[in-house]
C-alpha cells in the first residue's frame, strides 16, 4: 500500500498540508497515511485528532520516508535529501521562479507536483490553491490594516461628534482583491478598486466597492490572470494612484503577474502624500512588492507616519482555516490522480490539469507545460450546431401562444353559449384569472417566485372563505369539492407563511426576533 506522509513545516509557517478531516478522506482513496508528530500543532490540530481518523503519528525521518510527501511550502535542500529515492512530493513549488529547485528535485529522481501550477479552468477550480489562499489573504489584509489603523472603518454619528468612514483603495480585483473589498466594505469603509480588466467592474460593485476605470485599452486575459499593461495604461494608472493615495486612509495592493516580478504601483512620492497614520498592505511584497519601500515580511513606518505592511504569511495567520482549504484542494488533486481509489498515484499527461501541475516526473523536468488558453468570454465550439435565429425562436413561441389563446377563446365561447347560468359567469372569471396570472407570474424573475407566492396568501384565504360557504350546500359533490378546496387552500396559506418566515430568518442576525 502506498504511504503518504504529512510533514511539519519550517518555523514561521503555521499551516499544515492535511487536516484530520482530509486525512480521513485520503485514506478512503486507499492510501496509508502517516503524520509527523506535532505537524498540525500551530493550526490547532493535535496529534490525537489524526490518530482518531486512522493515521499513524511518527517521527520526522519516517514521515519523510513515505512514498508521497505532502507539504505546504517547497522543501529546502536539507529536506530534499530526506526524501526517499523515487518519491513524490506535492507542495507550493513556484516552478516559474525557482528553476534551481526543479534541478535539485530532478537530480534525486523525484516526481514533483506543484499545487500553485493548477490551470485556471472550470474543472480545476476545486484544486486551485492560489485562489483559496488569496481569498484568506485578502480578508486577513483588511484585518491587519484595521489593527494598525487608529479609527473606525465605519462612519458614526455620536453625541461626541461625527466620525467619517475610512477610505480604502484596493489595487487589483482578483480573488485576493475581491476578498479585501468585501471585508472592508462589510466593516463600513468607503472602498475603491482598480484593475486592468474592465470586466471585473460589476464584481466590485456587487460587493460594495466603487470601480475606478483606467480609460485605456488593455490586452484581454486568456488565462484568467491579469496581463502586463501598456505604457499608456501605466501612465494613467499612476495618475489615479497618486490622486487616491493623497485621499484614502488605507491602500491594499494585490497585483501579481505569474512568472514575473510584481509591478510597481505606489511610488515613494505617493506614500509621502498619504496622511500620518495611514496604512498600506503590500500583498505582493514577497514577489518584489507593488509599493516602493515595502519589505517582505516586515512592518515599516515611514518618516511621514505611514505604516507599510509587507507580510508574506497572511494566509498562515489564519492557520486552521487555511490548512482546511489547502488540504481540501490537495485532496481533490489526489482524487484526480487516483482514479481507481486503489492507493496508486497514476499520472495521465493527456489530462491538461495533471500535465500542468507535474513539474518534475521521475527525475525529468517537465516545466513549463503546454499553454492552456482560458478566457472569461464564452466561445462557441466549432462542431456545435448554430443557434436558431432570434426571430425564428420568437415566431415559434408566438405561434404556440396564439394556438393556446385560440383554443381558450373557443372553449370560453362554447361554455358561454351552451352552459346554464351561472356557470358562464364563473367560467369567464376563471379564464380571466388564468390569463392575468400567467402574464403576471411569467414576467417575474424566478428568484422572486417564492416571496411572490407567499404574499398571495390573501387569494387562498378568499378561496377558503368561499369553500366554507359552499360546504353547507345540500349536494354531496359540492360538499366534497368544497372540503378539498378548504384543505388545499389552507396548506397553501400556512405553507406560504412558513416559507416567508424561513426566508426572513436568513436576514436576521443573532437572536433578533
Amino acid at each position: 500500500m502506498t504511504r503518504i506522509g504529512i510533514v511539519a513545516e519550517q518555523p514561521g509557517e503555521n499551516r499544515v498540508a492535511a487536516t484530520p478531516l482530509t486525512v480521513e478522506k485520503i485514506r478512503g482513496l486507499g492510501y496509508d497515511v502517516v503524520v509527523e508528530a506535532g505537524a498540525g500543532g500551530h493550526a490547532a490540530l493535535p496529534d490525537d485528532a489524526y490518530r482518531d481518523v486512522g493515521a499513524a503519528v511518527v517521527d520526522t525521518a519516517e514521515a519523510w520516508a513515505a512514498d508521497i510527501v505532502l507539504k505546504v511550502n517547497a522543501p529546502t535542500p536539507a529536506e530534499i535529501e530526506r526524501l526517499a529515492d523515487g518519491a513524490t512530493v506535492i507542495a507550493l513549488l513556484s516552478p516559474a521562479l525557482r528553476p534551481e529547485l526543479l534541478e535539485a528535485l530532478a537530480t534525486r529522481g523525484i516526481t514533483a507536483l506543484a499545487m500553485d501550477a493548477v490551470p485556471r479552468i472550470s474543472r480545476a477550480q476545486s484544486m486551485d490553491v492560489l485562489s483559496s489562499m488569496a481569498n484568506i489573504s485578502g480578508y486577513r489584509a483588511v484585518v491587519e490594516a484595521a489593527n494598525e489603523f487608529g479609527r473606525f472603518f465605519t462612519g458614526q454619528v455620536t453625541a461626541a461628534g461625527k466620525v467619517p468612514p475610512a477610505k480604502v483603495l484596493v489595487a487589483g480585483a482578483g480573488v485576493a482583491g475581491l476578498a479585501a473589498i468585501g471585508a472592508a466594505s462589510s466593516l463600513g469603509a468607503v472602498v475603491r478598486a482598480t484593475d486592468p480588466r474592465p470586466e471585473v467592474a460589476d464584481q466590485v460593485r456587487s460587493i460594495g466597492g466603487t470601480y475606478l476605470p483606467v480609460d485605456v485599452e488593455v490586452e484581454e486575459s486568456k488565462d484568467g490572470y491579469a496581463k502586463a499593461t501598456s505604457e499608456a495604461y501605466d501612465r494613467r494608472a499612476a495618475e489615479i494612484y497618486s490622486e487616491q493615495a493623497a485621499d484614502v486612509d488605507i491602500v491594499i495592493t494585490t497585483a501579481l503577474i505569474p512568472g514575473r516580478p510584481a509591478p510597481r504601483l505606489i511610488t515613494a512620492a505617493d506614500v509621502a502624500t498619504m496622511k500620518p497614520g495611514s496604512v498600506i498592505v503590500d500583498m505582493a511584497a514577497g514577489q518584489g512588492g507593488n509599493v516602493e519601500g515595502s519589505v517582505a515580511g516586515e512592518r515599516v513606518v515611514t518618516a511621514g507616519g505611514v505604516v507599510i505592511l509587507g507580510y508574506t504569511d497572511l494566509a498562515g495567520r489564519l492557520p486552521t482555516q487555511a490548512s482546511q482549504l489547502y488540504g481540501t484542494n490537495l485532496l481533490n488533486l489526489l482524487k484526480l490522480v487516483t482514479p481507481e481509489k486503489d492507493g496508486q498515484l497514476t499520472l495521465d499527461f493527456d489530462d491538461v490539469v495533471q500535465r500542468a501541475v507535474t513539474v518534475v516526473r521521475d527525475g525529468e523536468i517537465t516545466w513549463p507545460p503546454p499553454p492552456v488558453p482560458v478566457s472569461a468570454a464564452s466561445t462557441a465550439r466549432p462542431d456545435a450546431a448554430p443557434a436558431a435565429p432570434a426571430k425564428e425562436r420568437r415566431t415559434l413561441s408566438t405561434g404556440a401562444k396564439s394556438a393556446l389563446i385560440a383554443v381558450g377563446i373557443a372553449a370560453l365561447f362554447a361554455v358561454c353559449a351552451f352552459a346554464p347560468a351561472p356557470l358562464p359567469q364563473h367560467f369567464l372569471v376563471l379564464t380571466l384569472s388564468i390569463v392575468v396570472g400567467f402574464y403576471v407570474i411569467g414576467n417575474v424573475a424566478h428568484a422572486l417566485h417564492t416571496p411572490l407566492m407567499s404574499v398571495t396568501n390573501a387569494i387562498s384565504g378568499i378561496i377558503v372563505v368561499g369553500a366554507m360557504v359552499q360546504i353547507t350546500v345540500p349536494f354531496l359533490l359540492t360538499q366534497v369539492l368544497a372540503a378539498a378546496a378548504v384543505l388545499l387552500a389552507s396548506i397553501n396559506v400556512f405553507g406560504g407563511f412558513a416559507v416567508t418566515r424561513r426566508m426572513l430568518a436568513m436576514f436576521t442576525k443573532g437572536d433578533a426576533r
